[in-house]
């Protein structure tokens, strides 16, 4: 399957734990529609959206009631599927992204390959487990889901920070900006950037 024209996606997941809905536009301009049921993830969200230039709808329901992880969780399957579907093979895309944002005190670093190889390397210790009342491990369950179903290998680090928001809006920041370069097209390649010629 090649990736579609308009390079956008619907993506619908329902189960007994949560119902979800993604639409996504990689060539958009930033704009949000999000509503989760996890306020913090909604923040998160749209601060990955707008820095990616990514138009993004999500509409979810989960048992937010028993704790957050399910929706967490089932939020980047949906939206690993959503790059999934809307890039097909990966054909004529940069495929690599690497972005290093800076908030205050934080310093973050993210790196990724659309190489259809799912692998998560989560560098990203913190000193709080909770921020408001978000569950602070739930981002690295996010980041592994979201990596399995795109395809994508991707490396978060923290390079240096202390305050637990800060470091994790950097990282929602920086994939942004990392997967927006990486979904990049790029017209001197027919099909997968690889030597193989195809991934």
């Amino acid at each position: 399957m090649s990736a579609s024209a308009s390079r956008k996606s619907e993506i619908k997941r329902t189960t007994k734990e949560t119902d979800i809905t993604i639409s996504l536009q990689i060539d958009g301009r930033g704009k949000t529609e999000i509503e989760t049921g996890v306020p913090f993830m909604d923040h998160m969200l749209t601060l990955f959206a707008v820095h990616g230039f990514f138009d993004l709808a999500i509409k979810a329901r989960g048992d937010i009631e028993i704790d957050d992880h399910h929706t967490v969780e089932d939020l980047g399957i949906c939206l690993g599927r959503a790059f999934k579907e809307a890039l097909g093979e990966f054909s004529a895309i940069k495929r690599y992204g690497s972005s290093a944002v800076p908030m205050d005190e934080t310093l973050v670093r993210t790196t990724c390959d659309f190489s259809n190889r799912p692998y998560l390397h989560y560098g990203a210790e913190v000193r709080d487990q909770k921020v408001g009342n978000f569950d602070t491990p739930l981002v690295q369950e996010f980041l592994r889901a979201l990596s399995l179903h795109s395809g994508l290998t991707l490396h978060v680090e923290v390079v240096h920070g202390e305050n637990t928001h800060h470091i994790l809006e950097a990282i929602f920041k920086s994939l942004g900006r990392t997967l927006d370069m990486a979904s990049s097209t790029e017209t001197r390649v027919d099909g997968p950037l690889s030597s193989k010629g195809s991934l």
